[in-house]
């Protein structure tokens, strides 16, 4: 019995973490990037208001402003973040987020074409040849179903 408890906590401490949070030269070894945080402010208010600014070293910033609306207090809000795409381009995107969920804006979102558009001839074939396949299917079947009678046997 003391061996399998000696086992038991044996396995607990091989299974802990082996490393520490707080050692630097911990994470300099590391491959990760260490980013400074230029910008941080947050205000937060007593009505549910609040907004915050934050910028970070690399050019990632973020600012955002909110407040309660309506009978149920759902919180609209209002903001923007940009950064540098791997590319060199910036990014920039504005948005919304209300009852009408979140609603992005920026140059670079991909726009859907404007409807009604052309549908291509290949899609009104495929459409067709379905028409005519549920045509089929329901004429097979009312053929194959047998007559039912939920009454007294004649």
């Amino acid at each position: 019995m003391k061996f399998l408890i000696i086992a038991a906590l044996t396995s607990v401490a091989f299974a802990a973490p082996q490393y520490s949070y707080d050692a630097p030269a911990a994470r300099s070894s590391s491959s990760e990037e260490v980013v400074a945080i230029l910008r941080d402010d947050r205000v937060h208010e007593d009505d549910g208001k609040y907004n915050f600014d934050f910028e970070s070293e690399n050019g990632i910033r973020f600012s955002e402003a909110g407040s309660p609306d309506g009978d149920e207090d759902v919180i609209v809000s209002a903001g923007q973040y940009s950064y540098t795409a791997p590319d060199g381009t910036e990014v920039v995107v504005k948005y919304v987020a209300d009852e009408n969920g979140f609603q992005p804006q920026s140059d670079l979102l991909p726009v859907a074409p404007e409807f009604p558009h052309p549908i291509p001839q290949f899609v009104l074939d495929q459409i067709a040849f379905a028409a005519e396949e549920d045509a089929r299917r329901a004429r097979d079947d009312s053929r194959e179903a047998p007559s039912r009678s939920y009454g007294a046997p004649q």
